[in-house]
C-alpha cells in the first residue's frame, strides 16, 4: 500500500552522493518518466527489484516484464532479486504466530545472505537502487529489513524520495528512533543508540512487516500476489 510522501521539513538532506553506489527508491504512483527522472537524478544505472512478486493491477507500469523493458530504454540494468531479498518470503517458517513475516529470521537466511551478496557485487560495477513500492522506506522492508543489513557491512544506503531529496540511512534512523519513541538523551549515544535502533527496528517491523489475514491465502499458495 503507498503512502502519502512526507515532509521535506523533517527530513534531513543525505550529504553529497558521488561516493555512494547503493540507494533505495519506492515506485510509489509515480509515473514511469518521474521514477527514472529520481533515478538519473542519483546517477543511478542498475535497478535490483526487490519486490517479492513484481506485479500490480493498479500500477502496470511496474509490472516486471514491462518495467525491465522501459528502464532498458533508458539505459538502465534491471535485475530481479525478490526472490532473495523480498518482504513476503514463500517459506512459512519466516512468519510469526499472527502470520507476520519475521525480519529477524529472514535476515539470518542463507538466500537473504545471497541477495545481500549480490547487491555488494554489483556495486562494482553499477550505482545501484532496491526498488520496491511505498515511497517512505520506513513504511517498506528495504528500509526496515534490507538497509540495516547492508549497513552493517559497510555499505548504508541512500533513500530516494518521491520530492526529489536524498535521505541518508543515519537521516533514517533518526526518524526511526522518533516514530518509535526511543529517541531520548541516552540513544544518542554510540552503544546506547545502537541498542534502541535494534527495538526500534523491531517495533516498526512489528507494524510495517506483511501479514498474512486469517482468511487469506499465504504468498505460497499463490502465482502472482499482488503488492
Amino acid at each position: 500500500m503507498d503512502h502519502p510522501e512526507s515532509s521535506t521539513q523533517t527530513r534531513t538532506a543525505a550529504p553529497a552522493a558521488s561516493h555512494c553506489r547503493l540507494f533505495t527508491i519506492g515506485h510509489s504512483q509515480h509515473a514511469l518518466t518521474r521514477l527514472v527522472e529520481l533515478l538519473e537524478a542519483a546517477d543511478v544505472n542498475a535497478v535490483a527489484d526487490v519486490r517479492s512478486h513484481p506485479y500490480s493491477r493498479r500500477l502496470p507500469q511496474f509490472n516486471r516484464p514491462d518495467l525491465e523493458a522501459d528502464l532498458r530504454s533508458y539505459g538502465i540494468v534491471y535485475v530481479f532479486l525478490g526472490d532473495l531479498l523480498g518482504g513476503r518470503p514463500a517459506q512459512s517458517d519466516l512468519y510469526d504466530a499472527d502470520g507476520r513475516v519475521d525480519y529477524r529470521r529472514v535476515r539470518a537466511e542463507a538466500f537473504f545472505q545471497q541477495g545481500l551478496e549480490r547487491l555488494t557485487r554489483a556495486q562494482e560495477k553499477y550505482r545501484v537502487a532496491m526498488l520496491c513500492a511505498e515511497e517512505d522506506p520506513l513504511d517498506c522492508h528495504r528500509g526496515l529489513m534490507i538497509a540495516p543489513a547492508m549497513a552493517e557491512r559497510g555499505l548504508p544506503p541512500i533513500h530516494l524520495r518521491g520530492d526529489g531529496s536524498q535521505e541518508s540511512n543515519a537521516a533514517m534512523e533518526d526518524r526511526l528512533l522518533a516514530a518509535t519513541r526511543l529517541d531520548g538523551l541516552f540513544a544518542r549515544i554510540e552503544e546506547e543508540r545502537r541498542v534502541a535502533l535494534e527495538e526500534a527496528y523491531r517495533s516498526m517491523a512489528r507494524k510495517k512487516a506483511f501479514r498474512i489475514r486469517p482468511g487469506e491465502r499465504a504468498p505460497w499458495e499463490l502465482e502472482f500476489p499482488e503488492e
